[in-house]
């Protein structure tokens, strides 16, 4: 082959790396006149050092009280990598649950940033603890570098000014470093503690690179790698996550503001779902409208969703986590709508509303909600101070058991349904009426069941109660009144020593009152644009 066949377009492309051809629509210049000119002549960036955190006292707390659990132990929080959604385009950044609440970081500062803990002396560490905690990340990079306007992901040019290691120091009163020095942080003298080696702990599942380095790393410093026991280590590991999650049972002063910010914006998307519905029954995808409403006001006051929302007309309301929203919205049915926003410490609620669309429940539409309602109090009157988290189910479900025994719905009488042997109540309600709030919409889910599901009811936790009941179209079981009817009503309640506190009972709750809210709100739409 000749020099010039060597240098055709087709020869040029097959020898480019698969990697770099997902840049190719950017073709950005390579002359080093180019790189010069973009070196010159830059604002320098501002040095202001920010305020300390008002989260940054309670996230010490927080690591103190992880650090007092593993004396001795190497440990290792990673906030994730960008996860890609197309091609070269990705996700917007949610860093992990259990790394933002030691760091009291929230929205999309710090991806592939690491908070590693580093044992010290009994005592010795940070406010007193057993280790000492440094966040690695990747800071600002200089605008006299091509990192600033090469990198897609990390340039300023493209993302934004980042913060740099003193900001995030002086924010969070923590220790920071530069991401390229984690690998030796991570793996340094790691090894069995008998022969002086380090123990590492890694909350594992986060970040595939960090997951590598201390397998590696284990396996290197292993006396007899054949015989490295990898279950024995992933369950060390577990027992770390297990730690982190069990920490968020009991949100502290600043958590539930948190909350009530997140509960706050939530009700707010609430008012603007049923100021849409009039549109959505127009809309062939009308769930779709509902949907779109929600989230408009969860960008405007919040981070983004909590989770995906679910606007479920009509059958679709019998469907428990219906995230499609592709139904179509009709009069005189009810949508279900199960949403929250995230705020941008990324705490978020998680509230349900089911509304007639028309502004009116039918009769057996309000029988339903009625009944709902009530397993809903039942719920709430239990959930107190020393009493058991399964109690709170167990008092719902006597509630709607007993309403369904009445319908003639049951084939057995609600006692024999409510034991261990029966539980057809469950076919109409089949999931459980609580679950724990925070971070994550089911938050503190590795949490040991004896503090979870066993767990006694405490001051300062935060939980939803969220009984329903969802009749299927084509369940042939029932009477035909009742198919195609879904309720579920759910709040976010805040255990105190008084008893709970509904965070979202600024959006209405019975039947009268919801219709009322609607007719005021459907009124003042009206009369805004006559």
């Amino acid at each position: 082959m000749n020099e010039s066949q060597q240098s055709t377009p087709e020869s040029a492309s097959a020898q480019q790396p698969l990697e770099d051809r997902v840049n190719n629509r950017s073709q950005k210049p390579q002359s080093e006149a180019f790189r010069a000119f973009m070196a010159s002549n830059w604002a320098p960036a501002p040095l202001t050092v920010p305020e300390r955190a008002e989260v940054a006292d309670h996230a010490a707390r927080r690591r103190r009280a992880v650090s007092v659990q593993f004396p001795g132990e190497r440990l290792a929080i990673p906030a994730g990598p960008l996860k890609v959604r197309s091609n070269d385009t990705d996700y917007r950044f949610r860093p992990h649950s259990g790394f933002a609440h030691l760091t009291g970081l929230g929205v999309d500062h710090e991806p592939d940033a690491v908070l590693v803990m580093e044992p010290t002396d009994e005592g010795a560490g940070d406010d007193g603890g057993n280790h000492h905690a440094t966040l690695y990340f990747r800071p600002l990079a200089g605008r006299d570098t091509t990192q600033f306007y090469a990198d897609a992901r990390s340039g300023e040019f493209w993302i934004g000014p980042r913060p740099t290691l003193e900001e995030f120091a002086a924010r969070l009163a923590l220790a920071t470093a530069h991401l390229d020095e984690l690998e030796i942080a991570v793996t340094k003298n790691v090894g069995e503690p008998s022969v002086g080696g380090v123990s590492v702990r890694l909350v594992r599942k986060v970040d595939e690179n960090i997951d590598a380095l201390v397998d590696t790393a284990r396996y290197n410093t292993a006396k007899d790698p054949e015989q490295l026991d990898l279950s024995a280590l992933d369950a060390l590991d577990d027992k770390l996550a297990e730690a982190l999650s069990e920490l968020r049972l009991i949100k502290d002063d600043w958590e539930v503001r948190q909350m009530e910010l997140a509960v706050a914006a939530t009700v707010a998307g609430f008012e603007e779902i049923v100021k849409a519905l009039p549109r959505a029954i127009t809309h062939a995808r009308g769930e779709r409208v509902v949907e779109g409403a929600f989230f408009a006001r969860a960008r405007e006051e919040g981070n983004e969703l909590g989770y995906d929302t679910i606007a479920a007309a009509g059958n679709n309301a019998t469907i428990l986590h219906w995230t499609r929203n592709t139904g179509s919205v009709r009069a005189g049915e009810l949508i279900l709508v199960d949403a929250g926003v995230e705020a941008d410490s990324l705490y978020t609620a998680d509230v349900t509303r089911t509304v007639p669309v028309n502004g009116k429940y039918t009769e057996t539409q309000r029988k339903v909600y009625q009944a709902v309602l009530d397993a809903a109090d039942a719920a709430f009157a239990v959930a107190v101070p020393g009493r058991r988290f399964r109690d709170v189910h167990t008092a719902a479900m006597e509630v709607l058991a007993s309403r369904l025994e009445e319908w003639g719905l049951l084939p057995v009488s609600a006692e024999v349904a409510l034991s261990d042997e029966g539980q057809h109540h469950r076919r109409w309600m089949p999931h459980g009426t609580s679950h724990h709030l925070g971070l994550d919409v089911h938050d503190c889910a590795q949490a040991k069941r004896d503090l979870y599901l066993d767990g006694i009811i405490a001051e300062g936790m935060i939980f939803t109660i969220e009984p329903g009941l969802y009749f299927k179209e084509e369940d042939l079981g029932i009477g035909a009144e009742y198919r195609g009817i879904g309720v579920r009503i759910e709040d976010d309640i805040l255990i105190t020593a008084e008893g709970p506190v509904n965070l979202s009972e600024a959006l209405p709750r019975t039947p009268d009152e919801v219709e009322s809210w609607m007719a005021g709100i459907y009124g003042a739409e009206a009369a805004a644009n006559s």
